[in-house]
This record gives structure tokens, sequence and C-alpha cells, in this order.
């Protein structure tokens, strides 16, 4: 029997309720949009008429991978943040709600700087960084990133976004002492890989199986990319500029420590909407 495009969102969001998904009505709209063609408007306006029995296996067969633990970002090669939409693939992390945090938090910083150059280190799809250069105009921002598959990602990012004149990309190993050449920055931003290594297969199948390990892997005690960045690193960073850091559960009060330990001060720690701390930073204090 044909189903309207409208009864089959609604049936494809009683699915996804039923298994116990949070974002059931985001994860159905996407599924639905992408799996007949439609945008988010064409969706609403023909929500009355009929799809066609392949357009309707195809999102069905959408919806039973993203069952199987398969991410609907993956799925649809795309995924929004701080209002942009970002190409996504398999060599970058999903970009999540808690991260806005870390770019919410630079950006009210920024916001006061005037003219200034910023840095997203380990940008992965760049999300971040991207998120700063749209909010604040007078930044200048370099997406520096090790994987050659996620670099591939921030350049379509800068370019779907119109951002080309003030955003570029760099290959960079976070745990290597940057080049002088590179110059420096007002402001360093940076969600690093940051699961201790024992715990990634426990974690859940959508990530363990899908994300980019590479992007999850923060040594043995899940600190190892906070040492190194904060003590390699900030010798990109002015005297008086800030590194703000996303940290993970149980994370901050070790993050503190690390960041004064290298000189940092007026350490803050930030939660989000979960009232989870979230995001770390200080401000790089001149030698005594």
């Amino acid at each position: 029997m044909a189903i309207t495009y409208n009864n089959l969102y609604l049936d494809i969001r009683r699915q996804l309720r039923g298994a116990g998904i949070e974002a059931a009505t985001l994860e159905a709209r996407e599924l639905v949009c992408f799996g007949t063609g439609k945008s988010r408007e064409q969706l609403q306006r023909d929500g009355g008429l009929y799809a066609s029995p392949d357009l309707e296996r195809r999102v069905r067969d959408l919806v039973d991978r993203h069952l199987a633990g398969e991410p609907v970002a993956y799925l649809i090669g795309e995924w929004e943040f701080y209002g942009l939409p970002l190409d996504i693939s398999r060599e970058v992390l999903i970009p999540r709600p808690d991260t806005e945090v870390l770019a919410e938090q630079a950006i009210n910083y920024l916001r006061t700087q005037g003219e200034c150059r910023v840095l997203d280190l380990c940008a992965g799809s760049g999300c971040v960084g991207l998120a700063i250069a749209s909010q604040v105009p007078q930044t200048r921002v370099v997406l520096g990133e090790w994987s050659d598959g996620a670099l591939k990602i921030c350049r379509q990012n800068i370019r779907r976004n119109g951002l080309s004149g003030r955003v570029v990309p760099m290959q960079a190993d976070a745990r290597d002492k940057p080049e002088k050449a590179l110059g420096d920055f007002q402001c360093i931003v940076c969600n690093p890989p940051y699961i201790p290594r024992a715990d990634i297969d426990g974690l859940d199948v959508s990530v363990k199986d899908y994300e980019p390990h590479l992007a999850l892997d923060g040594g043995e005690d899940g600190l190892d990319f906070y040492r190194d960045i904060s003590e390699k690193w900030k010798d990109a960073l002015n005297i008086g500029g800030r590194l703000y850091f996303e940290v993970g559960i149980g994370q901050a009060d070790s993050v503190l420590r690390i960041m004064r330990a290298q000189g940092f001060g007026d350490i803050q720690v930030v939660k989000d909407l979960r009232e989870i701390p979230r995001v770390v930073f200080g401000t790089l204090c001149a030698e005594v």
C-alpha cells in the first residue's frame, strides 16, 4: 500500500522512538529527507503526496542500518553544528552539541579581541574553527589536523560555508612542537582525543565501530594530548592569549592541573547543558 511522505516520516519517528532514540524527531526527518532526495522545506510542502515504493524502500533500508548502529550523520554524509551545514565522513568525529559549549566560550572571548589569529587544533571536520570564523568576522582561523582524510573534509566545509577568505587548513601533529613559521595565535581551541585506550572497546557500537579511533584514543589515561598541547603549543600562543580544551567526563580537574603546571593562569571550568564539566580554559601568563 502506498504511503504519504508525512506518514512515512511519522512511521519512522515511531520506530526510532520505540528503539529508545532520544533524537527520533530530528533523525527521522534527516533520514526521510536524504532517502527521498527532498529538502526539509520540500518534505513539508509535499507531505500529503505519495512516496514511490522505491523511495520508501530506500528510506527503510537507511533506518535498518541506523538501528544496527550506523550513525545518521555517516549515512547522509552531513550534519549541522552551530547553525552551519557540514560535510561529514567516517574520517572525522560527528560534531556533538557538547562541543558547541567549546565554540561558544571561544566566540564570546574573541568578540572582545579585535583582529586576531585563531588555531583549531585536532580540527576534525573543522566545526569549531568554522563556527568561530562565522560568528567573529575579525578572526583569521587555521584548522590544524593530522589526518589526510579529515583535512579533505575541512577543505570541503570551508568552501561549503563560504569562508575560504579567512579560514585555511593545515596539516599539524598536535603531539609535536609547532614550527616557528606557523606564527602566533591569540587563541587555540582544541577538542582532542580523550578516551582512555582501554575504554574504547566498551563504547557504544555507533562510536566504537564507526567513528575514527585516531580521534578517540587519548592514551592510557586519556590525557596524553592535554599534556603535549599544553607544553608544546603554548609557544604558538601570544602572552595573554587563551587555550580552550573540551574535556571528557571526570577529566576537568586533571586538565586544570596540567595547564597550571605549564604556566596558564585564570583557569576556568565550564559545564555543558547536562551540568557536566566540559570546557577548561586558561590564559598564558608571562614568565616570571
